[in-house]
């Protein structure tokens, strides 16, 4: 009997010894994974100086306006940028974002609240200003971009630096150049050098781009197109990337091809039609071609101006 308690007391030490030693051998690599899972993550500075921790891999982003450059890295946001309701938003990325809920331009706590971000990432300081930066980061890690990424190719780069896709990002930027080159050559060998204009009309309300902004850059600058003169003349006293150009004005543009943007569903038939503007070189050789709104000419991107770059190939060097 003495032998059995014994036997017992001894089996049942070496139990428990086991279990004790079962537990000291979790404590270190619990506390090694939580080591390895903070230095995952990043921390960058933004543009007004907060420190930002980055998930290493978030899965909930919203970062509004910033949609081309995030497809363009192959990142699906939880919710993409939209104004009045949802009813306007990017359609020319509407392949990629169909299923994706919209988000007001305005970011309102509620709604970004709603989708249970991992991060977001604000385009400029503007949208964060006063309280709000505070209220958006209590929600989730809240990253800030300054006016220095208005360029769309940095914008390009510091989205891809944010999200830890730097070579991605540079692997785009060379790609889109690469397409632009082929299409500059591809339009000298067939029309030249010519001069051409992009105009916004809004109920029959002419706005013309600037030639260093939006859809300028990429016929200026990508494409080697010529500005006409009533182009850098508004385009040196403008204050954004689209100006408003009276009809007695546009009457002096000599640009020999006219791209339209229409904010009418009518179109610019009214507009083009004015015998004002008769004399116009595009209008005179029927060199006008005209977008809906729903098209990319009002945005910039590596998504948004290749389907531009798209665009003039297929109306001038067809």
């Amino acid at each position: 009997m003495a032998k059995f308690l014994i036997k017992n007391v001894f089996l049942a030490g070496i139990l428990i010894i086991s279990i004790l030693l079962a537990a000291c051998g979790e404590q270190p690599s619990s506390s090694a994974d939580k080591t390895n899972e903070e230095s995952s993550n990043r921390v960058l500075t933004d543009s007004i100086g907060h420190e930002v921790t980055i998930p290493k891999n978030p899965q909930r982003i919203i970062a509004p306006y910033l949609e081309d450059h995030l497809v363009a890295l192959g990142i699906k946001p939880v919710a993409q940028w939209s104004v009045k309701g949802g009813t306007s938003i990017q359609n020319y990325l509407q392949d990629s974002l169909k299923d994706i809920p919209t988000i007001e331009f305005d970011l309102p706590f509620e709604a970004v609240t709603s989708f249970n971000p991992d991060l977001v990432v604000i385009g400029s300081p503007e949208t964060a200003e006063g309280e709000k930066y505070e209220q958006y980061s209590k929600i989730a890690p809240t990253y800030v971009m300054g006016t220095e990424d208005n360029n769309w190719r940095n914008k390009l780069l510091k989205v891809g630096e944010i999200f830890n896709q730097t070579d991605r990002a540079k692997e785009v930027l060379a790609h889109y150049d690469q397409f632009a080159k082929e299409a500059k050559e591809e339009i000298d060998q067939k029309v030249g050098n010519p001069s051409a204009t992009v105009i916004w009309n809004m109920n029959n309300t002419i706005y013309m781009v600037s030639d260093t902004a939006s859809s300028g850059v990429v016929l200026y600058e990508d494409l080697g197109l010529q500005a006409p003169m009533l182009v850098k003349e508004v385009s040196a006293s403008a204050a954004g990337n689209w100006s408003p150009v009276s009809l007695e004005k546009f009457v002096q543009i000599d640009a020999d091809y006219l791209f339209v943007i229409n904010s009418d569903r009518a179109g610019s038939s009214e507009l083009l039609n004015d015998p004002l503007l008769a004399n116009i070189p595009a209008i005179k050789k029927g060199h006008v071609y005209e977008f809906d709104q729903s098209s990319s000419w009002l945005y910039s991107g590596a998504i948004a101006n290749r389907q531009i770059i798209q665009n003039v190939l297929d109306s001038i060097a067809k």
